[in-house]
């Protein structure tokens, strides 16, 4: 049984909206629970009221937390300890959240973040884009990560007169010195697999710091598994899906950033041999098929 949030995972930013969104969150939970009780075990893949500890102990035990990001920079080391103190495994998603982890519970086991290989797939040849497409995708609280590298950026489409850049957020985003080169295009459901399939290289620079580390590099692996080869910032978990074999290049300086895309803009040969390793190396050890089968013998373990 599944049981999403059905008063919204996150507060409404209105404060006057607050205490009714925790009464209703909670009196749902209070539902969630009772039709819950003869479980074998509960799985949470993140708390029932945003960065704080509630009901959660009265779950059926074993209980096992899916982490996928550094949760205690949001609600505090005590709130991470303490959530991971209520579970028997902590499951996380990279080398860097289970290293955390480790420290501070007694098992925790390494599950990375997957993907459905069925709805990224790559986009047949016949298909595929004119004019180089260099795409970056990511919600509206990402965009600085973009901004930073907007200099090399420019300097690409210099080199490169017919390519451009597709950004897929859910706001449109500013790069002033790239003008009309820029093509937005609004995240959704709908629009979201084709935009990416469509791309030439996918990118996704990031900052060095702890919130960095404990990303799961979702948008790296939805880039591969699209078949394209990536250029991202070799940062936690992206510095591990690059040594899983040749799908990209690694930037860390605007110099890294131009040369990296200059390379792959002009040996489009080479770059489609990047983005098939990529998509092989999703298949084999990032996507639903291969990672589902650990998730429920880990399961069938602690009900055990």
């Amino acid at each position: 049984m599944e049981f999403p949030s059905r008063a919204g995972a996150y507060p409404p930013a209105e404060l006057c909206r607050r205490p009714a969104w925790v009464v209703r969150n909670l009196s749902s939970r209070l539902v969630d629970l009772r039709r819950a009780r003869d479980a074998a075990a509960t799985l949470f893949q993140r708390e029932f009221l945003s960065t704080v500890v509630s009901l959660e102990g009265l779950t059926p035990r074993p209980r096992v937390l899916d982490v996928d990001d550094a949760i205690w920079l949001y609600g505090g080391e005590a709130f991470a300890g303490r959530l991971a103190g209520l579970c028997d495994v902590v499951a996380c998603g990279n080398s860097f959240l289970a290293e955390w982890f480790a420290a501070r519970h007694r098992r925790v086991e390494l599950l990375p973040t997957v993907l459905d290989t069925v709805r990224y797939v790559p986009l047949p040849a016949l298909v595929t884009e004119d004019r180089p497409v260099i795409g970056w995708s990511g919600s509206a609280t990402t965009l600085p990560y973009l901004h930073a590298i907007e200099r090399p950026l420019g300097e690409i489409l210099h080199r490169h007169p017919g390519a451009r850049l597709r950004v897929l957020c859910d706001r449109a985003s500013t790069l002033p010195s790239l003008g009309a080169r820029v093509e937005f295009v609004r995240w959704s459901p709908e629009s979201e697999v084709r935009a990416i399939q469509e791309m030439t290289v996918g990118i996704m620079p990031l900052g060095d710091s702890v919130a960095s580390r404990g990303k799961c590099s979702l948008k790296m692996l939805l880039y591969m598994a699209c078949g394209l080869p990536v250029v991202v910032s070799p940062v936690g978990a992206n510095r591990d899906v690059l040594a899983c074999g040749e799908v990209g290049l690694g930037a860390v300086s605007d110099d890294d950033w131009v040369d990296a895309l200059d390379t792959l803009l002009c040996d489009p040969e080479h770059a489609h041999e990047l983005g098939a390793r990529g998509r092989a190396v999703v298949e084999e050890r990032f996507s639903v098929t291969s990672q589902a089968p650990r998730l429920a013998a880990l399961l069938r373990a602690v009900a055990s």
